[in-house]
This record gives structure tokens, C-alpha cells and sequence, in this order.
């Protein structure tokens, strides 16, 4: 009886006592490695062998490739769980089952079930499990153990080889493209950073991705044919062709191995949404030809039609005119200056910035400094920031190359660095005529997002 007492006196109550134990596991960082996730899932009894997943790695565009197979799954009458990272409101973002957030209740059980398995875990010689394993391992909990959805859309959280998504078989993969990000942990190169993407290739396993590298391509070919793996590369195997591009409408033609598919349109705004697109419908018709996946031609449609996801080229305000973009690595903001240049009109172009440290820095800025009229440079409300005076550096560092920005204010709070950024186009005439831009890490993004949306700073504890 007393032990009973003393269970329920050490048990999370709540739902925010239970995310705060979560997120304070990242003073743990990041260790790449299964052994930890193994160990967890292997006292649960493996719940992640009751599930179809559906596996989803790369460098840019694996948020939108989720939404898109979420999407449509869902308009095709599948309940399907997403898991994705990071999230840019609320933890609970990052376990959705039907397009709703985990159950605070449910959140607690499976929570006050996982802490006494990770605590005993951190007595042995693995140590204690890092935020993003127990986050995985309650996602596991959540759809194998409560939930049991058809379909599990699930993205990896960096990398893919040592990932602890990894741990799960899927029915697919897919692997959306390789670019420079995270080069501290996945290496220097692309074809290191290739190497542990494709990591998440399983024996038989059907793999789709669009990486067009020729050093990425042939080593995701290697490790497709060592593993037996049908490969369906875009431009090789499949194609798309556009047909119309505009703002929140882009159409386009599908061509496939299976059929082609004369138009569909996205409402996601950017050249590389199409590509994304694209990937998504490679993998849906991949299941639909060799597991039974039933997609009518109208849900397909009706699916890519209705798919959003927060943080990507969104117009979070029209007065003044407010878009954020994650772009986040040099391809994110290559991918930000052509849908720039392609979609949206505008005089005046004003850009307010904020980067984490690790990332590759002048080749993003060299992308898109050569459009701007007023840069702000801010920083994110995260321990692991960038400084704003460090990042000025470097750009003041291109100014004297490139001859642009002609104004660049250095605010490290970034609630006044927003205020600076709207005064900036508030000269008479000049709303309707300036877009204005917030870019960079998502951690900015989360922010400003909220903030903008919803009078409230996002969550922290990636």
C-alpha cells in the first residue's frame, strides 16, 4: 500500500508537469544511436512492430512531404498518426493522430508509464535517454499501444542511419533531398550527409526520393541495391511537368511508372511544393500498387488541394504583409528566393533574420541579401542561439561584395526587432508596396508565428 502511495505521490499530474520532465531532457543534447530507443521499446514489448510507417528523411521539404501524405490518406478514409519535428506552437504538435494533438490524459498515462523505464534506463551503462528518444518512445506508446492507426507518417529528427526513428520498419521510405544542414553531426560533405540519410533504407523496403546530386544519387542507388530496395528517383522513374503557377495555386502533370496524371493543384506556395508534391504522389501510388492502398483519383485531388503546413512561405499577415519561411540552410533559402522571384509582387522587400550557429551561413545570405532593401537581424529565444552581432558580421562582411542591404539594424530582442521591420514599410504608401519577410531558424519562426497568430510565444524544448 505504501508503495502504491508513493507511485501515485511521484506521478505526473498534469500535462504540463509531464511535457516539463520531456523537455527538460535536453541538457542530454543530442546522441545519435539506437541502443537507448531499443532498450525502451524492447520493455514495452516493441509496439512499433504493430504499425505501418512510412519513413520520411531529408535534408528540406520532409515537413511538407508528411502533410502531403497526411493529407490525403486521411481524405481517403485512413486514420492516420503524424509524428514530425520540431514542433512550432505546442509539444503536442509533434504527435498527431487525425490532424488532432495527443490527449493531454492520454499524454500523462503513457508519460507516467515511460519516466520509471527511462529513469532505470539512466542507471545503466546507456545513460539517460535524450529529449527526442523519450519523445519517439512515447509516440511509439501512443499508436501502438492507444491509438492503432492505418498509417503512420513519420519523420526522422536528423540524420537517419543513427536516428532513433530508425528503429521502426516502414512499409516505404522516402527520402526528399540532401542539402547542408546539421554538417556537425552528419559530416562535411554530401556525401556523408547522403550516407546517413540513406540509412533509413530497409532490406525490400520500396524507397522515392528527388535527389538530383550525382555523388548523392549514386550512393542512395548503392544502398537500395544492397538491400534489395525498389528505387523510384524523380527523373528517373517518375516526372512532373508545371502547368500554372500562382499565388496559393500551383497545377501540375504527374508521370509516373503506374499512369500519369493529367493536373492537380497545390495551394503551398514555391517551385520546390510542387517537387514535394510530386514525392508525395510517388509513394501513395507505390502503396496503392503493391499494398492495397485504395486512393480515388477525387481524394488524391481534393487531399494535395487542402494540405498546409505552418511555417512554409505563409502569409501570416495581409496589413502590413507578413510571409515566414523556415529557411533555415543555403537550399531552404535558395528555395525562398526563387518563390520570391516567381510568386509574389512587391516594391520594397524587407527582411528580418535569425540563425542558429551551426549553420552554413554566407552561402544562405549570398542567396537572398542581393534582394533586400532592409535586413533586421535578430535572435532566437533559445539557448543555443546565434548572436545578432555575430551574424551582422557576416553580412557586413558581403555588404562591401554584393552592394546590398542598404540598411541593416542589429536588434537582439526580437519582439522589438519585429517593430523595427514593420516601421520600416510604414513610410505613406509603403505597406501595400513592401513585403516583408521573417526567415531563418524555425525557432524564430515558432515565435514569431505565435505571437503574430496568437498574442504568445511558441513552446520551447525542441
Amino acid at each position: 500500500m505504501n508503495n502504491e502511495i508513493s507511485s501515485k505521490k511521484d506521478s505526473f499530474q498534469t500535462a504540463e508537469e509531464a511535457m516539463s520532465w520531456i523537455t527538460g531532457l535536453t541538457s542530454f543534447g543530442i546522441r545519435p544511436g539506437l541502443d537507448r530507443i531499443t532498450q525502451l521499446m524492447e520493455g514495452f514489448g516493441h509496439p512499433q512492430r504493430r504499425l505501418k510507417f512510412i519513413h520520411v528523411a531529408g535534408t528540406n521539404g520532409k515537413g511538407s512531404v508528411c502533410a502531403y501524405l497526411t493529407s490525403v490518406l486521411r481524405q481517403s478514409g485512413y486514420d492516420v498518426g503524424t509524428f514530425t519535428s520540431p514542433y512550432l506552437t505546442t509539444y503536442t504538435n509533434r504527435l498527431q493522430y487525425n490532424g488532432h494533438d495527443i490527449e493531454d490524459d492520454v499524454l500523462v498515462t503513457l508519460v507516467n508509464k515511460l519516466k520509471p523505464a527511462a529513469d532505470q534506463l539512466a542507471k545503466g551503462e546507456w545513460g539517460s535517454p535524450t529529449m527526442f528518444e523519450v519523445t519517439t518512445a512515447l509516440a511509439l506508446l501512443y499508436y501502438g499501444t492507444i491509438a492503432y492507426p492505418d498509417y503512420v507518417v513519420w519523420e526522422t529528427g536528423l540524420g537517419g542511419r543513427l536516428d532513433v526513428t530508425n528503429i521502426v520498419t516502414p512499409v516505404i521510405s522516402v527520402i526528399t533531398n540532401i542539402g547542408h544542414d546539421h554538417m556537425d553531426v552528419l559530416g562535411p560533405t554530401i556525401a556523408d550527409i547522403t550516407r546517413e540519410k540513406a540509412g533509413i533504407i530497409k532490406a525490400g523496403v520500396p524507397v522515392v526520393t528527388a535527389v538530383n546530386q550525382p555523388e548523392a544519387v549514386s550512393i542512395i542507388q548503392e544502398k537500395a541495391h544492397t538491400q534489395m530496395a525498389t528505387l523510384y528517383r524523380l527523373g528517373d522513374h517518375f516526372s512532373y511537368e508545371p502547368l500554372q503557377i500562382a499565388e496559393n495555386e500551383q497545377k501540375f502533370s504527374f508521370q509516373g511508372p503506374f499512369r500519369a496524371l493529367q493536373s492537380l493543384t497545390v495551394a503551398m506556395n514555391g517551385a520546390h511544393q510542387i517537387t514535394n508534391a510530386a514525392v508525395a504522389v510517388m509513394t501513395l501510388e507505390v502503396l496503392r500498387q503493391y499494398y492495397a492502398l485504395v486512393v480515388e483519383d477525387d481524394d488524391l485531388a481534393a487531399g494535395l488541394l487542402n494540405t498546409s503546413w505552418p511555417g512554409r512561405l505563409e502569409m501570416v499577415s495581409h496589413d502590413p504583409r507578413i510571409l515566414i519561411d523556415g529557411a533555415h540552410n543555403p537550399e531552404g533559402m535558395e528555395s525562398l528566393v526563387a518563390a520570391l522571384r516567381d510568386i509574389y509582387k512587391f516594391e520594397k522587400l524587407n527582411v528580418m533574420m535569425a540563425m542558429m550557429p551551426n549553420k552554413n551561413h554566407e552561402h544562405s545570405l549570398r542567396h537572398i541579401l542581393p534582394m533586400v532593401n532592409t535586413l533586421v537581424i535578430t535572435e532566437p529565444d533559445f539557448h543555443k542561439k546565434m548572436k545578432a552581432a555575430d551574424l551582422a558580421d557576416i553580412v557586413n562582411g558581403l555588404r562591401m561584395e554584393l552592394g546590398r542591404p542598404k540598411h541593416v539594424i542589429v536588434e537582439p530582442d526580437w519582439k522589438r526587432a519585429l517593430e523595427l521591420l514593420l516601421e520600416a514599410s510604414a513610410s505613406p504608401g509603403g505597406r501595400a508596396s513592401t513585403l516583408n519577410v521573417v526567415t531563418g531558424t524555425l525557432y524564430l519562426i515558432a515565435d514569431i508565428r505565435s505571437w503574430l497568430l496568437h498574442g504568445m510565444k511558441s513552446e520551447k524544448g525542441w
